[in-house]
């Protein structure tokens, strides 16, 4: 069999191959570090916009957040960040309320589908609970998608990858709460409260904790 040659390369070519392919290797680490960054400057203002921010303001800045996210998105196909984009836009829409405020939440309906479809357990399963949360609040046919059925599938989808997180028990109390099951809702409540913190989360956590205690006051209201 006839072998393959090759153009010898010059030792000085070698070299700079090697050099090349370490630096390819440095590039990669880099990169998730930079996801990291990205993910946690984006949680960061969205807690800063979400729970600090008069509500008269939040609508201007979330528009600028959602550019932002959309963005580092189309530069990075991650889960991540397709996540957190959805996550802001669906935020976003309901500081802006209305009719108009539907583009949004169909929008991160698609974004948190694709990240179920790259990596269904990142951020421990976050898009199945955003996307749960969005059947449930979201009118149903013919105005929207709501779904209270798909709904607590995706939420228990979520509580199955984070059984102990506060977001995937808040908002399974939440739809809970909605659908008038007042004791299991307190019960989720509960649980979302004893959730350890999240690195780098603190506003959130706070802010998270007041939504779930005014929650637990109304779900009380009722037994």
């Amino acid at each position: 069999m006839n072998r393959l040659h090759l153009p010898k390369i010059a030792a000085h070519k070698l070299f700079a191959h090697c050099i090349a392919l370490i630096l390819l290797s440095g590039f990669a680490l880099f990169g998730y570090a930079d996801e990291t960054t990205d993910i946690q400057q984006l949680q960061t203002r969205w807690a800063d916009i979400k729970y600090h921010t008069p509500e008269a303001e939040q609508e201007k800045a979330f528009v600028a957040l959602v550019t932002q996210a959309e963005q580092l998105r189309k530069a990075n196909s991650s889960a991540p960040y397709l996540i957190w984009e959805a996550i802001i836009r669906s935020t976003y829409a309901g500081a802006k309320g209305g009719l108009g405020a539907l583009d949004e939440v169909k929008q991160a309906k698609k974004l948190l589908e694709q990240a179920i479809k790259l990596n269904p357990a990142a951020m421990n399963g976050s898009a199945y609970t955003s996307l749960g949360s969005l059947y449930y609040q979201v009118p149903g046919w013919p105005i929207g998608f709501g779904d209270d059925k798909k709904a607590k599938e995706m939420l228990l989808k979520g509580l199955s990858y984070n059984p102990d997180g506060i977001d995937s028990n808040y908002f399974y109390g939440d739809y809970l709460l909605a659908q008038k099951n007042y004791q299991q809702a307190i019960a989720a409540f509960e649980k979302a409260l004893k959730a350890a913190p999240r690195p780098g989360r603190k506003s959130a956590d706070a802010g998270r904790r007041l939504e779930i205690e005014a929650a637990m006051i109304k779900a009380k209201k009722h037994l």
